[in-house]
């Protein structure tokens, strides 16, 4: 009687391994316990098919498209600043200087800098004096600055020099004239020495 009923318990376990499949995912099961709150490592199954009628509906990821950057200036058409603007002259005054009473310092002469440039006799010295001015900003505000009205200036003639000094310095529009008919216009004439000509 024993046997009979050991052997139809065998019977029955054998079929019900036969209908039941051992496992779902497409891994090995694991063979531990499984405590509370953990999490199985193995795979779990995707719910995107990968057979079947529908497995071709399926999108293909790839890398995302990068914007395009903004080409350069020579390749543009010329609607950006290309290398001909990068280069482009910042510094272009005109110098006219008269009744010095020095020989060869009358007379109106051109300026460029970066790279020096134009009929100024003393081209390279006066950009470099530009330049200094330029490196602080006391110095753009004053270099070409006229003397404020109502300044106390001492009653000291220099002489019957004047210029005018007409362009853009650092990119910045200049037209301002000079003398030396008093103290405070002797020395606005000395500090832009050699940019104007040095009649001490």
């Amino acid at each position: 009687m024993l046997r009979r009923l050991a052997l139809t318990a065998v019977v029955s376990l054998a079929a019900l391994a036969t209908a039941v499949p051992v496992s779902t995912a497409s891994g090995p099961v694991s063979s531990g316990p499984v405590s509370s709150g953990s999490v199985s490592s193995g795979p779990v199954p995707s719910a995107v098919p990968t057979t079947g009628p529908f497995a071709a509906a399926r999108p293909s990821l790839g890398p995302l498209p990068l914007p395009v950057p903004p080409l350069p200036g020579f390749l543009d058409g010329g609607e950006g600043k290309g290398a001909g603007e990068a280069n482009e002259v910042l510094t272009r005054l005109t110098v006219s200087v008269e009744n010095t009473g020095v020989a060869g310092a009358d007379g109106t002469f051109e300026l460029e800098c970066g790279p020096t440039g134009g009929s100024h006799p003393q081209g390279q010295p006066a950009c470099d004096r530009l330049a200094e001015a330029g490196s602080t900003r006391a110095g753009r505000q004053e270099l070409f600055r006229p003397t404020p009205e109502g300044t106390m200036c001492t009653m000291i003639h220099g002489g019957d020099a004047t210029a005018r000094i007409v362009g853009t310095w650092e990119g910045r529009a200049v037209d301002t004239t000079a003398s030396r008919r008093d103290g405070c216009e002797i020395a606005r004439w000395n500090s832009l020495v050699p940019v104007l000509p040095d009649v001490r």
